[in-house]
């Protein structure tokens, strides 16, 4: 099987409400391998008032990681990035560089705060795109005015913003409405990024491999192979999806 590239994990220790520790990080990363994942970007939160990873310190823990998690037989390839918190600020910390792209690519994972109404997510992700960024919604699920209707997540991708579901959500593991809405815009090829939103070894471990199977079982292997593989590939070699 082709291997699986995570773009969204909070995987890199003590950084923020993710992994606490190296040695939580390296079981993490063991799942995530065990379970054909072989390459990982690294998304630490940044947010507004918040004590945020620069993107030098960032780029420095991340491959001190690597090399950690090398040394103990873990062959994984893991890249800098965040999930972006929008605010007002949030367009000028990426022009800067404070706030991180995925992996130095174009692509922005932009999240939001779950009671924000359709609207301003809309009106929020045509700012990012239209400074020059791709932006890539994280855990559309999560928020309450847009898991309602399916057309809003159409009008964004006809926009050019690209959508990501967290694999738990999928599988079921947030309520049946939740699996539902993801499962339809599965079912209408309408996600481009499965991830795992992993924050630690236990209930929100790395995993992909049920999701993927899920995925490839009832929809197709080729569609599987897109939105676990290929459109992650792209985003690491900065190639329009």
């Amino acid at each position: 099987m082709v291997p699986s590239i995570d773009i969204h994990c909070h995987i890199l220790p003590g950084v923020d409400d993710g992994s606490p520790n190296v040695e939580t990080s390296l079981k993490m990363l063991k799942t995530a391998l065990s379970e054909g994942t072989k390459g990982m970007i690294l998304t630490p939160h940044h947010k507004p008032m918040h004590h945020n990873v620069g993107p030098d310190h960032l780029i420095d823990y991340t491959n001190e990681l690597m090399e950690t998690a090398h040394s103990h037989g873990i062959k994984v390839q893991l890249f800098p990035g965040n999930e972006v918190y929008y605010s007002d600020q949030t367009v000028r910390e990426l022009e800067s560089g404070r706030a991180s792209t995925l992996a130095g690519s174009r692509y922005a994972l932009i999240e939001f705060h779950p009671t924000d109404m359709y609207k301003t997510i809309h009106n929020a992700l045509y700012a990012v795109q239209a400074a020059g960024f791709f932006p890539i919604l994280a855990h559309v699920e999560r928020y309450a005015d847009m898991a309602k209707h399916v057309k809003y997540v159409d009008e964004l991708i006809d926009m050019g913003i690209y959508i990501q579901v967290n694999a738990n959500s999928v599988m079921g593991k947030y309520g049946l409405g939740i699996r539902h809405f993801t499962r339809e815009l599965l079912k209408r090829e309408m996600v481009h990024f499965v991830a795992t939103d992993a924050h630690d070894s236990g209930s929100r471990a790395p995993h992909l491999l049920d999701c993927r199977e899920y995925v490839t079982g009832k929809l197709s292997e080729e569609y599987a192979l897109k939105i676990f593989h290929d459109n992650a590939m792209k985003v690491l070699k900065d190639q329009i999806i």
